[in-house]
């Protein structure tokens, strides 16, 4: 029998020749800093992969999206292996690479403390110093199931082989082809430290973790099922340089400052009572102000784009939510049912059916269309308590939810006068930098409707995204239950993505419905539905500006626009007549007449983060002038009554920044 000793391969784009037996690392002269794995026919390996005859090999770089995620992932195993041999008896969960870092599920006996996260830490260095070597080795399911006796969440996912979702980790560890077990191994002797269920790839020593810190702990279900047992978390960062990780960690330190949980108690704007319930917040006056002046603005610049105003109950009877499919669908991110006159009413989770009953209240013709209805809507969602966060995530809500009934000879023009109207008006409350997903079907089946609506509806948002010049990434599976999406995310002054405005086409609900109008013809037809939320909710894009703004909101939208201050209490009466002026032309002013000296005033406005700060002493008077102080500390002497109430006008009117 002949053996074959040498194998084509092809690397980067050329073809190879090299003998039998060779690894991936080898034929990419990987040196396992830089380049730490390769991408073979799609797939990733690790270094010590045998090549095969006709592969096509790359490099995978530990600085690249797929090298951090490996290096991660790594990093996971080696806090594993600190955990079990600081804490013996404890149960290993799943721990998976995760968006700037990584964590890993314990059953522990008792929570992990701050001190004990120290001394993992400090075990993790020494096994990284260690350079350990990760071996994989292929295993059956019953030789897995041997080894890994006593790791019983090891052994449950063992059982689900082939049906682990990607939600909830559960990918890392086991899929549809052979299990594997990666081994720790002694750098010297080669004698087995540690091992994990895994299917990799990974780093090819513990050495190839430049830089990684842990940073928190918290409960997590196992398989993020409440019904299941909940399990210590700890939480790490881990980086291809010690650079770039103090980058993140100063990245971090920028976040907790702009934390929009914490500005709005210091600026007094909400609160979560636990008297009401979690997810559930209340605005004080001040934040009252500028949820008013945000829906204000909105309100009139959906006039100007020829929208129409309703309103709709919060509850209503469940025979509703079956029609539009929400009950088969969503029921998971509903409130329970209420029982009221011997049926099911529910909080709504969503404006659109009740907006179709207001379209099919009377006959509807062509003429009337596009149908552009608007409202601001309270709606509530049954978020699990995990994930509610500040105004972000909330339970309780209110949507600037639009719903637009057009033909389809219409909906393109439509779509794309949608996109250029959400994005300028997230541009004036001071968001430039954006880019679209568009959100489609996939092969599952939780998606209604036929195939050909849906590529229709696909191709016409994808139509509008592409002239928008915005670039456009895909996310396959993503979509609403009804109908394909485009949603804008729109980067903050830190960099961070938020996704905000959401523009969906749908066939499905109006044939739901039987919503039809009276065409040219006088035949009648089923008009498209549009459903497009500009902010997504008022709460989250309250916390999302409040966050980019780091709490000094433009002037416009600040609960205080401007501030008195007198030198002494002889010089209140002429900030008095000033603050008159400004309230005159809409500014909101107060004078602080309060027995504070001078500079404890200016600090507390600047803690409040008041734009515009007037100081009046002797001069001032004489000169019937004031003295600015602007936010960021530089002052204006002398100026003229006049000119400073036009001043601080103009910044209010042209709605910018200061």
């Amino acid at each position: 029998m002949s053996t074959v000793s040498e194998l084509r391969i092809t690397l980067d784009g050329s073809e190879r020749v090299v003998p039998a037996g060779t690894t991936a690392g080898e034929a990419l002269q990987a040196d396992g800093r830089k380049v730490i794995a390769a991408r073979v026919g799609g797939e990733l390996r690790d270094l010590a992969y045998e090549v095969r005859d006709g592969d096509e090999i790359e490099p995978v770089e530990i600085g690249s999206g797929d090298g951090r995620a490996i290096m991660r992932h790594s990093a996971a195993h080696v806090m594993a292996q600190a955990v079990q041999e600081l804490f013996p008896g404890t149960k290993l969960g799943i721990g998976p690479p995760v968006e700037n870092g990584f964590y890993y599920d314990f059953d522990v006996a008792e929570p992990f403390t701050p001190d004990d996260l120290k001394r993992i830490e400090k075990r993790m260095r020494e096994i990284v110093k260690q350079g350990q070597r990760f071996s994989r080795r292929p295993v059956s399911d019953e030789a897995a199931r041997e080894e890994l006796a006593g790791e019983p969440y090891k052994l449950e996912l063992i059982g689900l082989k082939g049906a682990a979702g990607s939600d909830d980790g559960a990918n890392v560890e086991v899929g549809a082809g052979e299990l594997t077990i990666y081994d720790n191994l002694d750098a010297k002797s080669g004698d087995l430290r540690w091992k994990d269920l895994c299917r990799g790839p990974h780093v090819p020593t513990t050495r190839v973790i430049p830089a990684f810190k842990l940073m928190r702990t918290g409960g997590a279900y196992w398989r993020g099922s409440e019904k299941n047992p909940q399990l210590q978390r700890i939480y790490g960062t881990a980086w291809e340089s010690r650079e770039k990780q103090d980058e993140y960690l100063k990245f971090l330190e920028e976040a907790e400052k702009r934390d929009h949980r914490k500005l709005g108690a210091e600026l007094d704007l909400f609160s979560f009572p636990n008297q009401i319930g979690s997810g559930l917040a209340v605005f004080h006056p001040k934040g009252g102000v500028v949820r008013r002046v945000m829906e204000d603005y909105s309100r009139r610049r959906h006039e100007e784009e020829g929208y129409e105003f309703v309103n709709t109950p919060h509850i209503t009877k469940g025979d509703l939510f079956e029609t539009s499919g929400h009950l088969g669908w969503y029921k998971d991110d509903m409130f329970p049912p209420m029982e009221v006159d011997g049926g099911d009413y529910y909080l709504k989770p969503m404006n659109c059916p009740m907006h179709n009953l207001i379209f099919d209240a009377r006959g509807r013709s062509y003429r009337e269309l596009p149908l552009r209805m608007f409202e601001f809507g309270s709606v509530y969602r049954f978020e699990k308590s995990g994930v509610v966060h500040g105004l972000t995530r909330v339970r309780g809500m209110t949507q600037d939810d639009a719903h637009i009934y057009c033909t389809k000879e219409q909906m393109g023009d439509e779509i794309k006068s949608l996109l250029s109207f959400v994005l300028g008006l997230l541009r004036d409350y001071g968001l430039n930098e954006f880019y679209l997903e568009l959100s489609t079907r996939d092969d599952s089946e939780k998606f209604i409707g036929e195939a050909a609506d849906w590529e229709e509806a696909t191709a016409a948002l994808k139509q509008a995204a592409d002239e928008s010049g915005l670039d456009l990434v895909d996310d396959p599976g993503g979509a609403a239950f009804y109908g394909p999406k485009i949603s804008v995310q729109a980067k903050d002054a830190i960099g961070r993505t938020w996704q905000l405005s959401t523009i969906q086409v749908d066939f499905n609900q109006p044939k739901r419905f039987a919503l039809e109008y009276q065409a040219a013809d006088g035949t009648r037809q089923q008009p498209v539905m549009i459903h497009r939320a500009l902010f997504g909710s008022i709460e989250r894009f309250f916390g999302v500006l409040l966050e980019h703004y780091a709490g000094a909101m433009p002037p416009w939208l600040s609960p205080v626009q401007a501030v008195g201050i007198p030198i002494g209490d002889a010089h209140v009466p002429h900030l008095d007549k000033i603050a008159a002026k400004l309230r005159e032309q809409g500014i909101r002013v107060e004078v602080d007449a309060s027995s504070d000296r001078m500079q404890k005033k200016i600090r507390n406005a600047q803690k409040q983060k008041i734009p515009f700060m007037l100081l009046a002493g002797d001069d001032d008077v004489a000169k019937d002038a004031v003295s600015f102080r602007y936010r960021n500390g530089d002052q204006k002497n002398g100026v003229p009554i006049d000119e400073a109430v036009a001043e601080i006008v103009k910044a209010v009117e042209a709605r910018v920044q200061i």
